[in-house]
């Protein structure tokens, strides 16, 4: 035999020997491979620090800042996540702050112009007046807030809590649905 024979036999049997314990070493774990590349991130596009202005007319009207901006387009319906905070600000035509929200998630379904938001909810007007809730629905299309769950409000004089709120986009207006407690009303706006 010559000298490249018995190399080329030689590769022959180690190549023999090596593949297979070569292809039995690279054994992929499914579940490994479908949290890397799962159903949920192959329809899911991120973004992190991502601030958002919407306007009309040529006038801002809100700018969202999200931590985590999460869009997921296959979803029936598709919705936008904010999952680990946000900030919104709303804005009169003299692009002064109205009022500011901010939550630790929400969840925007952008044709419906739905915006579900949940987890530590705070409403900051422009009069100093506070809504705290744990889930507010806000709809853009007619610029309002909704909940149906527990409320407390914070004014210069006084405290108010409920079950359920309706308020305008600015908070300027509201209306606790099952008031709870005192309430103090002017003298003017009593009946007579």
């Amino acid at each position: 035999m010559t000298n490249n024979a018995q190399i080329r036999q030689y590769m022959l049997r180690l190549a023999y020997f090596v593949l297979p314990v070569t292809l039995a070493a690279c054994k992929n774990d499914p579940k490994e491979i479908n949290a890397l590349v799962g159903k949920q991130s192959l329809q899911e596009d991120k973004a992190e620090e991502v601030t958002i202005i919407y306007s009309e007319h040529g006038n801002s009207r809100i700018r969202m800042f999200a931590t985590e901006f999460v869009r997921n387009e296959i979803a029936k319906p598709p919705y936008v996540d904010m999952r680990k905070g946000l900030k919104v600000e709303f804005f009169d035509d003299s692009m002064r702050v109205e009022s500011t929200l901010t939550a630790m998630y929400a969840r925007w379904y952008e044709g419906k112009g739905n915006v579900l938001i949940r987890d530590s909810v705070v409403v900051v007007n422009k009069k100093g007046e506070t809504l705290r809730t744990e889930e507010l629905i806000w709809n853009q299309n007619v610029r309002k807030f909704y909940t149906e769950k527990f409320v407390r409000i914070n004014t210069p004089d006084q405290v108010m809590y409920g079950d359920g709120l309706e308020a305008n986009e600015d908070f300027s207006w509201y209306r606790i649905k099952n008031p709870k407690g005192t309430v103090r009303v002017n003298k003017e706006e009593m009946p007579e």
